[in-house]
Parts: structure tokens; C-alpha cells; sequence
């Protein structure tokens, strides 16, 4: 398996792709700490993974809080001896025109999509730096590449969390630490259906303009998670992989 008896944080771990990133890196053979929260959510998907013969530690962590973050960390290396991967999902979505966009609604997008990623990276980070190994793995978007209207504070950050991939890959490497980003297209989730809710986007736009002409399942951006992960990606760092169906590739709307 491809990440055996390795030591996983996910974060956003409770529902959606973190949840699928929790089972499928159980599925290949890591110990995963559930970080999420809702830690009702993380204790259920911590169950799950136990289910499938891994350990599990659910933990409710508020990615914004740099205590809280270094505090999932040292109880990591605790229960599990090690940090060997960190995948950065949990995320939030605040649409609405940019005009009126509040103060308060930008620093929330803001703090759990970009700074949450850089205070779970630096925490797990200095321990990676520690052992001389470990990966990590954002969960960015198709919105870092390209304009969505009316996602001002979303788009922001995930273009973000490119850049910052690309910087802590570089400062990073000789350390033996690998630091890459998954670019989701729309995915079956939470989020998205909060979108289709609010009429930001219809269900038929996204199957036109996605060249697979339908959404993702969660476990199809997990799949490419823990390939980032494994040893199998051992020459690559400081990329973004797209998985969003060709819908970067396409050139009409």
C-alpha cells in the first residue's frame, strides 16, 4: 500500500474530500488524525477509518488558531510518533458581489482557506523539518486559475495557497520535505451544493463547461491527494495538479 503505516493529518477531515482523503490514505495503509471543527463529524469519520484496520484520532481544530494547530500537531506525534503527511483541506466559501463584500466575510474566507494552510504547514513543518521527511498536500481549486464572479475571498486564497505551495517547496526540499497542491474542479460536496443553492452557478453550466460533462466524486480528488503523498511522486514538488475533468484545459465557455 502506498502509504503503510504512515502518520496522516487531514484537516476539514469530517465531511466531503477531507473525508475521502481520511479513507482512502486508511485504505493505503495510514494512520490518520481527524482533524476537524465539528468534532462530532471527526469522531464518526474516525470510526470509519478504524473500520478499515488503521488508527484514528479525532480531534476538534480550528485552523485559524496557531495554538490550536500546534497543539494537533504535538498530540499527533503522541498518539502516532510522527507527522508524515499533512493534507490542508478545510475550507470555506463566502459568495457574494464584490462591492459588497464585508471586512468580516473576507478575513473569515481568507483565514481558514489561506492562513489556515500556512499555520498547519509551518506546525507540521518544524516537525517534518525534525525528522528530515514528510509531505504535504493543499487542497487549492480550479478558482486559483482562473476569475470566478462573485468569489472574491475564495479565488484570493486559493491562488494563495499556489504561491505558498510553490515557496515552502522550495525552502523546504533540502529538508526532504515535498510540498504540492490538488486543484479541484466542482465536486460533489457540501460547498458546491451550497452554490447551487445560492444560483452562483447551475448544475447544466458545470456539465457544459466541464469537457467529462459531470461533477467529481470526492474520492477521485483523494485518489490524487495521497498519490501526491506517496513515494510514488518522490520527484515532485511545488506543483498544482488539476483534477476538474479538463475544465482548465477548456477554452470556450
Amino acid at each position: 500500500m502506498r502509504l503503510q503505516d504512515e502518520c496522516a493529518i487531514i484537516t476539514g477531515a469530517g465531511r466531503g474530500i477531507g473525508r475521502a482523503c481520511a479513507l482512502r490514505a486508511a485504505a493505503e495503509g495510514a494512520h490518520v488524525v481527524v482533524a476537524d471543527l465539528d468534532l462530532a463529524a471527526a469522531k464518526r469519520v474516525a470510526e470509519e477509518v478504524r473500520a478499515l484496520g488503521r488508527q484514528a484520532v479525532p480531534l476538534r481544530v480550528d485552523v485559524t488558531r496557531a495554538a490550536e494547530v500546534q497543539a494537533m500537531v504535538e498530540q499527533t506525534v503522541h498518539a502516532l510518533g510522527r507527522v508524515d503527511v499533512l493534507v490542508n483541506n478545510a475550507g470555506v466559501i463566502g459568495p457574494g458581489p464584490s462591492e459588497t463584500l464585508s471586512e468580516a466575510e473576507w478575513d473569515r474566507v481568507v483565514a481558514v482557506d489561506l492562513k489556515g494552510v500556512f499555520l498547519c504547514s509551518q506546525a507540521a513543518g518544524r516537525q517534518m523539518i525534525a525528522q528530515r521527511r514528510g509531505k504535504i498536500v493543499s487542497i487549492a481549486s480550479i478558482a486559483a486559475w482562473a476569475g470566478f464572479p462573485m468569489r472574491a475571498s475564495y479565488n484570493a486564497s486559493k491562488a494563495g495557497v499556489v504561491a505558498l505551495t510553490q515557496v515552502l517547496a522550495c525552502e523546504w526540499a533540502k529538508y526532504g520535505i515535498r510540498v504540492n497542491a490538488v486543484g479541484p474542479g466542482y465536486v460533489n460536496t457540501d460547498i458546491v451544493k451550497q452554490g447551487l443553492e445560492l444560483g452562483v452557478v447551475t448544475l447544466a453550466d458545470i456539465e457544459r463547461r466541464t469537457p467529462l460533462g459531470r461533477l467529481a466524486e470526492p474520492d477521485e480528488i483523494a485518489r490524487a491527494v495521497v498519490f501526491l503523498a506517496s513515494d510514488e511522486a518522490s520527484y515532485i514538488t511545488g506543483q498544482t495538479l488539476f483534477v476538474d475533468g479538463g475544465w482548465t484545459a477548456y477554452g470556450l465557455w
